[in-house]
């Protein structure tokens, strides 16, 4: 089985490489989705980040209100250090289990889709690394037009993340996203081909 990184800045348009990946036959473990599914209502996870950060952080239907768990460590390395020391060894338990799945399924071609591959170390990891690349400006545009960020708190997040320059340091595969969806498929399709054939 082929384990693959796939990462990129927010709004590079990596959910979008992903789900054409999975259209192929890829198996995607999503790290986005899996820190949401430990902090579900109802998880030991939620418990934790409630001890840790107040009942504030809940919505009144009892589920983690994320926008006010994210102003509250945005900005505060502490609180962040402790979120992160909560989520990220329950979502990697979760990331484990579903690898060993795939393994006892067959899988040619296993997709992680890490935000913060680049940031966290993780590229030693994967026998492939793939980078989403878009430009700043293509970030820019896209978390405000199609996500409704306020500019200011966009300009925030992007500049939070590893330079694109980094990423491209450890990618064994580029994908180019400035551009509209047409021009993506072609090149997932290409790549697609070398992950599953190599």
């Amino acid at each position: 089985m082929r384990r693959v990184g796939l990462t990129g800045g927010i709004g590079s348009g990596k959910s979008a490489v992903s789900a054409l990946l999975a259209s192929y036959g890829a198996v995607v473990v999503d790290a986005d989705l899996l820190a949401r599914e430990v902090v579900a209502p109802g998880t030991p996870g939620l418990q934790r980040v409630v001890e840790a950060f107040g009942e504030d952080v809940l919505l009144p239907d009892g589920s983690l209100d994320r926008p006010a768990l994210g102003r509250r460590v945005f900005g505060d390395p502490a609180a962040l250090a402790t979120l992160n020391g909560i989520v990220h060894p329950l979502v990697g338990e979760r990331t484990q289990e579903l690898t060993a799945q795939a393994e006892r399924d067959g899988v040619r071609v296993l997709v992680h889709d890490v935000p913060l591959l680049v940031e966290n170390g993780l590229a030693p990891l994967y026998d492939a690394v793939v980078v989403v690349a878009a430009e700043p400006a293509t970030q820019l545009d896209r978390l405000v037009r199609l996500r409704g960020m306020d500019g200011a708190d966009a300009r925030a997040r992007i500049a939070a993340q590893a330079p694109l320059a980094d990423k491209l340091a450890v990618a064994d595969h580029v994908v180019r996203n400035d551009g509209p969806l047409e021009e993506l498929a072609p090149q997932v399709e290409a790549l697609w081909r070398e992950l599953a054939g190599g």
